[in-house]
C-alpha cells in the first residue's frame, strides 16, 4: 500500500486527500485479541518471527496464483460495517480503533443531535445494540437513495462528518408535522443508529475471526444497491460512459436514452417514446435488458414481479468494460462476434477489444448466480415465477454486452443453479470467479420463515396472528437487505455455500472465498470515506458509507484484521491478480475516459479546486485503492505454514437449519466477547424502540 505522501505527489487535488486514517503507526495488518481454541493452533501472533508482511512480490502473486483457482463472492446486501462488526474486537468499532478503546467524543458522530420541530425538544441518538430480544435479525430499512446518504455523510470541506445519520431519518418522516409523522421519525432516526452482534449473527462473526475480516472497505458510489451491484463487475457506476457520452444536449447533467418502449411487462402494456437514467447510475434503475425498450423477441432478460418496470425506471444500456469483457481473454473477439447488436453495445470498449486480444490471455471462466433469475426450488409445477429476483441487483444484466450476447447471458444463472452446478462438478475445471446472491424469498420459503425471536416484541402484549403473517410474508429474504431479509437466513444461505465449497476438498484447497455487501442501507457507520468524486447532480459519488468484507480461504491469515482502504475495485484488483488480467483502468478507453474526466467540464461538477480524477475504474494498485491481497498469508501459500483446514469454514447442517442459531446465544458459542461487553459498556436503548416502524406502525 503506497503511502499518502507518494499519493499526493502524483498532482491529486487536495480536496482528494481526505481520507479514512490508518491510526498512529497501526500496520496494514493486525491480529484479533484471545484467539478461539479452534483457531487458535493456526493463529500467527504478529510479533512472531513467521508472521508474514503484506507487501506481495510479483514471486508471490505467482504462487498464490497457482494455489487458487476459484474465487466465490457472496455478495449480500445493504448493512454497514458498524452495524454488523462495530464491537468485534480488533478491529476499528464503536467502542475502539482496534488496539485501544475509544471514547465517543473520538468517534466521528457517535452522538447524533436533531431538533425536535414538533416538539421543540434537541433529541440525542446514540449507537445503541439490538438482540435476540428485539426480533434483531430483521428490521425495516432506513433512507439509502443517493440524496438521503449524501445528507448523512455531511461532507464539509471533503471531510464527511458522519453526523446526520438521525436527523435525516427524523426529518424524511415528520416533515408533514403530524404526530403520525414525527413518531415514524424519531423511530426511524434510532433505526438507523441500531447495531447487531454476534448474538444475531454468529456465522458471520465466526467466519470474521477464524478467517480475516477488512474494516476499512467502502461502497464503491455513495448510492443506492443498483449502482454499486454494477460496480462489482466494473468498479464504478458508468463514469466513463458520462465522460464519453456528457450528453445529447451539451448538458453533461443529461446523461438518458430517449427511445420507442413497448410490450408488456408484469399485466401493464407500454406504448410510445421514453427515457431512461443515463449514467453515472446514482438511483436502483432496472437493466434495459428485459424492460419496455428492450425489443429482443427470442431469449430476453427476465423481468421481476415484485419490482418497478416503469420506462422511467430504466437504465441506458452500459456500454463500458467490465471484467466479464476482460476474462474473454484472447478469445475476445469471437465473444463478442455474438452480440446481438454490437453498435449497441459496445461503442465504448473499440479500444479495449483489441487491447484484451493483444495480451492473449486463456478466457477465464465466471458466473452469476441470483435468487429467482431462473427456476428455483420454490417454484412449483416447474414455471419460473421469479418471485424472489430482485433485478435491480443483477449488476450484469446492465451490460448489453453480457445481456444481448446468448455466449455471455449463459453465465447469468439462479441461486438454486449454483448448488445444483456443485453437485454435479459443473464449475469450469479452469477455476473462475463466481458471484452467488440472494433474493426476496430464500430457498426454503414458506417452511422457513423470518425468524421471530420474542414473540412479545415490539408489543409486550404478544404480536397478534396477522402480524406475525405480515412478518414472516415480508421478511423472509436472504440476501442481508433490511425491510425483506432475515439476517439468520442469510447467514444460513452464506453457510449453505460454505460448506457446499468446503465440504470438497480439492475444490476447498483451491478456493477464495469473499464475503462483500453493496452498500449501507444508511445505516451509521463512525469512519469517513474518502471522497473521490462527485456526479452529475453535485452531489459526492464516490465513495459511500464502509461496509463489511470477510476473505475465507485455505490461504488467509487466521484471526487477523486487514485495513487495507479499498471498495469493491479491491475485489477486481484481487481477481486481476489471481489471473493475470489487465487492470480495467489500464484498458485504453476507460484510460481516456479518466484523463478527460479531470477537465473544467467536469470539476465543474464538484467543490471548487477539487480534480475529478476518478471518473471510471480505479482498480489500479494504490493508496486509495489496495486489494484483498493483505488478506492472504504468504507463508501459507508458499507451504511454510499449513494452510487452514476445512473445518474452520464448515457449520454442520443441523446447525444452520436449526433457528434462531445457538438458540440467540450466538457469541457463547462461536466464543466471542463483544468489544462494548469487554468494556463493561452499558447497552441504553430508547425507551418503546420499535425496529419495525413502518411495517408495525402501531407501536411507534
Amino acid at each position: 500500500m503506497k503511502s499518502i505522501l507518494l499519493f499526493a505527489s502524483a498532482g491529486v487535488g487536495l480536496a482528494s486527500l481526505v481520507a479514512p486514517a490508518l491510526g498512529a503507526g497501526r500496520p496494514l495488518v493486525t491480529t484479533q485479541p484471545d484467539p478461539q481454541a479452534d483457531v487458535a493452533p493456526y493463529f500467527v501472533p504478529d510479533s512472531d518471527p513467521r508472521w508474514s508482511n503484506p507487501d506481495w512480490s510479483a514471486d508471490d502473486i505467482a504462487a498464490l496464483r497457482k494455489a487458487i483457482k476459484y474465487v466465490f463472492v457472496i455478495y449480500n446486501e445493504n448493512r454497514s460495517f458498524d452495524h454488523e462488526y462495530g464491537t468485534l474486537p480488533g478491529v476499528d468499532g464503536l467502542y475502539s480503533d482496534g488496539k485501544a478503546p475509544r471514547s465517543a467524543a473520538d468517534t466521528p458522530g457517535f452522538t447524533q443531535t436533531y431538533r425536535d420541530t414538533v416538539t421543540g425538544q434537541t433529541v440525542t441518538v446514540q449507537p445503541f445494540l439490538v438482540g435476540p430480544e428485539q426480533n434483531a435479525s430483521f428490521k425495516d430499512s432506513t433512507d439509502h437513495s443517493h440524496k438521503g446518504l449524501a445528507a448523512k455523510l455531511d461532507v464539509q470541506d471533503g471531510v464527511a462528518k458522519m453526523d446526520k445519520f438521525a436527523e435525516v431519518e427524523w426529518r424524511k418522516y415528520a416533515r408533514s408535522g403530524s404526530d403520525k409523522g414525527e413518531k415514524m421519525g424519531t423511530q426511524f432516526a434510532r433505526l438507523a443508529m441500531a447495531h447487531i452482534d454476534c448474538d444475531t449473527i454468529p456465522f458471520f462473526w465466526r467466519w470474521a475471526t477464524r478467517f480475516t475480516i477488512f474494516d476499512n472497505n467502502f461502497a464503491t458510489e455513495d448510492t443506492p444497491s443498483t449502482p454499486n451491484a454494477v460496480a462489482i463487475l466494473s468498479g464504478q457506476a458508468g463514469e466513463t460512459q458520462w465522460v464519453k457520452h456528457p450528453s445529447l444536449t451539451n448538458a453533461p447533467a443529461d446523461t438518458g436514452f430517449t427511445g420507442a418502449i413497448g410490450g408488456t411487462i408484469n399485466g401493464k402494456t407500454y406504448s410510445g417514446e421514453a427515457t431512461t437514467q443515463g449514467p453515472p447510475l446514482v438511483n436502483d434503475p432496472q437493466p434495459w435488458w428485459g424492460s419496455a425498450f428492450d425489443a429482443t423477441p427470442i431469449g430476453r432478460q427476465p423481468t421481476a414481479p415484485r419490482e418497478d418496470w416503469d420506462p422511467g425506471n430504466t437504465a441506458s444500456n452500459l456500454t463500458f468494460a467490465s471484467l466479464p469483457l476482460t476474462m474473454m481473454g484472447g478469445w475476445i473477439n469471437l465473444f463478442t462476434q455474438w452480440d446481438r447488436n454490437p453498435a449497441f453495445d459496445l461503442p465504448d470498449v473499440q479500444k479495449d477489444i483489441p487491447a484484451v486480444a493483444a495480451l492473449g490471455k486463456t478466457p477465464v471462466g465466471w458466473r452469476w448466480y441470483q435468487n429467482g433469475y431462473d427456476l428455483e426450488p420454490t417454484d412449483t409445477g416447474l414455471v419460473v415465477s421469479h418471485m424472489g429476483y430482485v433485478s435491480h441487483h443483477n449488476g450484469a444484466q446492465y451490460f448489453g454486452y453480457i445481456a444481448n450476447n446468448p455466449v455471455e447471458a449463459i453465465n447469468l444463472r439462479g441461486e438454486g443453479d449454483f448448488f445444483a452446478d456443485l453437485a454435479r462438478g459443473d464449475l469450469p475445471a479452469e477455476g473462475g470467479v463466481f458471484y452467488v446472491r440472494g433474493g426476496y424469498y430464500n430457498l426454503d420459503y414458506p417452511k422457513q420463515t423470518a425468524v421471530i425471536q420474542n414473540p412479545n416484541y415490539p408489543d409486550p402484549k404478544g404480536l397478534t396472528p396477522d402480524e406475525r403473517a405480515k412478518i414472516a410474508k415480508a421478511k423472509s429474504g436472504d440476501d442481508d437487505h433490511p425491510g425483506y431479509s432475515d439476517s439468520m437466513l442469510t447467514e444460513a444461505m452464506a453457510a449453505r455455500v460454505i460448506n457446499a465449497i468446503a465440504s470438497n476438498d480439492s475444490l476447498w484447497k483451491q478456493s477464495a472465498i469473499i464475503i462483500a455487501y453493496d452498500e449501507s442501507d444508511g445505516l451509521y457507520d463512525h469512519v469517513p470515506p474518502r471522497i473521490l468524486s462527485y456526479g452529475p447532480d453535485g452531489l459526492p459519488l464516490a465513495r459511500g458509507v464502509r461496509i463489511p468484507l470477510l476473505l475465507i480461504s485455505p490461504y488467509a491469515r487466521a484471526h487477523a484484521v486487514s485495513h487495507a482502504e479499498g471498495d469493491h475495485n479491491a475485489i477486481i484488483e484481487t481477481v486481476n491478480a489471481l489471473f493475470g488480467l489487465p487492470a480495467l483502468s489500464s484498458l485504453p478507453d476507460e484510460k481516456e475516459a479518466l484523463a478527460e474526466g479531470d477537465s473544467p467540464r467536469f470539476n465543474a461538477f464538484a467543490p471548487k479546486g477539487f480534480e475529478q480524477k476518478y471518473l471510471g475504474p480505479r482498480d489500479t494498485p494504490t493508496a486509495e485503492t489496495d486489494s484483498l491481497l493483505s488478506g492472504f498469508d504468504k507463508a501459507r501459500v508458499t507451504g511454510a505454514l499449513p494452510p487452514l483446514p476445512a473445518s474452520l469454514a464448515l457449520i454442520p447442517r443441523d446447525v444452520v437449519e436449526t433457528f434462531p442459531h445457538y438458540g440467540g446465544k450466538g457469541c457463547a458459542a462461536i466464543g466471542v466477547t463483544p468489544e462494548n461487553v469487554r468494556q463493561a459498556i452499558p447497552n441504553v436503548m430508547p425507551e418503546g424502540f420499535n425496529s419495525l416502524p413502518a411495517t408495525l406502525p402501531d407501536y411507534n
